[in-house]
């Protein structure tokens, strides 16, 4: 998978660098995938949430951090729609959140 606005992810963990390790992971990994559907996410991934939209949400680093990240399947990319921490994450609306909001 083609991961878009990876720059989001490095400045993340550099604000927070307890971040950086699962992040890191988590970014090597998803680049490496093949996924054609939420099944193969949840395969490798069973605590992520499927949203509407094609939106899924990663715990990253035993569910401290929250990712949101929108999917093209037939792309074969994903957009990183939000990188933070819980307490953040709670604050925004995952299925509406962009960048820079």
């Amino acid at each position: 998978m083609r991961v878009i606005t990876r720059p989001k992810l490095i400045r993340f963990w550099q604000q927070y660098p307890g971040a950086r390790q699962g992040l890191h992971t988590w970014l090597e990994d998803a680049s490496r995938a093949q996924w054609t559907s939420p099944q193969d996410i949840k395969c490798r991934y069973a605590h992520a949430s499927f949203l509407a939209g094609n939106r899924v949400v990663f715990n990253i680093k035993g569910n401290e951090y929250r990712l949101v990240v929108a999917v093209a399947y037939r792309y074969q990319a994903l957009y990183i729609k939000f990188v933070g921490t819980h307490a953040q994450y709670d604050a925004i609306d995952a299925t509406t959140v962009e960048p820079g909001t």
